[in-house]
């Protein structure tokens, strides 16, 4: 398996409130692991929420134990967000903050999504295909058929997100799962790379290139487009074998 990650803070934003953690060694039961996370809030808010929640999962999964790896995956969304949402009550400074939360880790040829926002995990294979499905306003109208995929990049309210981790003391994760093939590619990223980047270069970039080189492209394409928000990517070749019959 390959993997490389990067973060830019865009062309506009003074400040990066994107955070990411990746390995491709075990993280307490979990094999592997890839987490994006996406914070919001006015000063260092969003970037102390973003980083604080993967700390308090890291933290959770690495003194964890236990065969279930989904539920301990939904328990330690679960201490994160309401660590998050403890520390935006008590500390003034913080109020209001939340992020975006999407997790991932392959075990064999399966891959394991959690997601909460609208930070995305896309998966590459024969077609371009968005795993996960963002918690925000104008993908209900997408849903219900009200836009278009490509309308919805470009409305006015695309990011307004209906569920983020840390603004409430409880939260819904949704969870995936999806069978891997041989020469698939997977990415992680937030919405200033989805936001800026259509689905076709999406997908030529990430089937064309290593991981890092589509990780960088990605990001140099968001920029050219404006950069209008800050970027992060996380690229994996999961290099899953051809099974014999």
């Amino acid at each position: 398996m390959q993997a490389f990650a990067r973060t830019d803070t865009g062309c506009v934003r003074a400040m990066n409130q994107d955070s990411y953690y990746f390995s491709l060694e075990p993280v307490g039961p979990l094999p592997n692991l890839f987490i994006v996370a996406d914070g919001m809030g006015g000063h260092q808010a969003g970037d102390y929420a973003s980083r604080y929640a993967i700390e308090v999962f890291l933290d959770f999964m690495k003194s964890s134990e236990g065969d279930n790896k989904i539920k301990l995956l939904d328990k330690g969304i679960a201490l994160a967000n309401s660590k998050v949402y403890e520390k935006s009550c008590t500390d003034s400074s913080l109020t209001g903050m939340g992020t975006t939360f999407v997790a991932a880790y392959i075990d064999g040829t399966e891959l394991y999504v959690a997601n909460i926002g609208d930070s995305r995990l896309y998966m590459a294979g024969s077609e371009l295909n968005q795993v996960t499905e963002d918690h925000s306003y104008v993908a209900a109208m997408v849903k219900a058929g009200e836009l278009t995929r490509e309308q919805a990049r470009f409305h006015p309210d695309k990011n307004v997100i209906t569920r983020a981790l840390g603004v409430a003391d409880s939260v819904k994760a949704d969870f995936f799962e999806v069978d891997l093939m041989p020469d698939d590619r997977i990415l992680l990223c937030s919405d200033g790379l989805s936001n800026m980047v259509d689905d076709e270069n999406i997908f030529r970039i990430l089937k064309e290139n290593t991981p890092q080189e589509a990780a960088d492209l990605l990001i140099n394409q968001a920029n050219a487009a404006g950069g209008l928000d800050n970027i992060t990517a996380i690229v994996i070749a999961p290099e899953i074998k051809e099974v014999s019959e």
